[in-house]
């Protein structure tokens, strides 16, 4: 008997074609799309956004034509918990947050799995390009073939049993290879431009949403350089995030940087581009994906999606928060993101910068 599958299918191209790949292996597979919040929550209105009422009209043609039932699930309140309102918080208390990793870890992989399981499925499918590749009883996360669109970083969070249950049918892929197939079948949303903003604020101005959404007002304060000096006065601590350097609204005769944020002296650091680099990092809420790991890892760590793995030792500290020195030191980095350490193609273990 064939096994079954529930696809997450957000409405894009890759999730549709990784529907397609499914039924093509054999498998019998139902399409599901997250329903995570409405267009007016968020204040866009009618916009095109990833996971809004247009993107569901996309992924429920794909299954139409892939004959395969489909289902829209609410997740709305679980997704303004964990994401919305942990988003706002991290910037609240002067940090960068990462929501797709969260709506990775609390939505598809939480909420999913367990639809999965009432729809007594097997398997979640998603559209990520990464892998999952079986060893002596044991399930490791991989990069993508294409490492140009790899995206085992935000999947660092996964546990053994989620990693067990889940297919990543476009970790073999290429992106064109994708889009080719999409039109082959004729999808469409085989030409269909990915996103790239947070999907709940696709305008990308995550101050005006924050401040939409809660209400409030941050107020102005004061720029301060490394020794503590004023130099300026900033417009509301949220619309700063670490190594920024446009918008800042003050020229100051060479190029300055936004290297850290004090919410309760609500006062936000400058400094110079020299000033930026460090070669150590900690993070918690640390998830290894290996076997009994090491105290201590030679490796390659990456503290931002968009960038080149480093080299590193990790270290595993009593309380099993992880300290990460760099061999050379890395600009920018920022408390709320993720650090995710890699050997090779294979995925050793990510958490959060603190």
């Amino acid at each position: 008997m064939s096994k079954k599958v529930i696809i997450a299918m957000s409405g894009g191209v890759d999730s549709s074609v990784a529907a397609f790949l499914m039924k093509e292996k054999g498998f019998d597979c139902i399409g599901a799309t997250m329903k995570l919040y409405d267009n007016d929550d968020i204040g866009m209105g009618r916009e095109k956004t990833c996971c809004s009422l247009d993107d569901i009209e996309d992924a429920r043609s794909v299954a139409r034509r892939l004959s395969i039932p489909y289902y829209v699930f609410n997740f709305k309140d679980e997704f303004e918990k964990k994401v919305i309102d942990k988003f706002i918080s991290v910037y609240e208390n002067g940090g960068t947050p990462n929501p797709c990793i969260d709506c990775n870890r609390y939505l598809k992989f939480e909420k999913l799995f367990q639809r999965m399981r009432e729809l007594s499925c097997d398997c979640v499918v998603t559209g990520h390009y990464a892998r999952v590749v079986e060893k002596d009883g044991w399930f490791y996360l991989k990069k993508a073939r294409d490492f140009s669109k790899d995206q085992s970083y935000v999947l660092y969070s996964l546990t053994q049993n989620q990693l067990s249950h889940i297919l990543f049918p476009l970790g073999e892929y290429t992106k064109s290879q994708i889009r080719d197939i999409a039109d082959e079948q004729s999808f469409l949303n085989a030409r269909k431009k990915d996103s790239q903003d947070i999907c709940f604020v696709p305008d990308g101005d995550y101050a005006a949403f924050i401040e939409r959404y809660t209400g409030k007002k941050y107020p102005p304060g004061n720029f301060i350089d490394r020794q503590g000096n004023i130099i300026g006065q900033h417009n509301g601590i949220i619309r700063y995030t670490n190594g920024q350097r446009k918008g800042l609204g003050i020229a100051f005769g060479k190029p300055m940087y936004v290297a850290g944020k004090d919410i309760i002296d609500n006062t936000v650091t400058l400094c110079t581009d020299e000033e930026l680099f460090t070669s150590e990092l900690a993070a918690d809420d640390f998830n290894w994906l290996i076997p009994n790991p090491q105290k201590v890892i030679r490796c390659k760590a990456r503290v931002r999606y968009n960038m080149k793995e480093q080299d590193a030792t990790a270290y595993t500290l009593d309380n099993g928060d992880v300290k990460v020195h760099f061999d050379t030191p890395q600009r920018a980095i920022t408390r709320g993101q993720a650090v995710v350490l890699y050997d090779g193609d294979t995925v050793l273990g990510g958490g959060t910068i603190i």
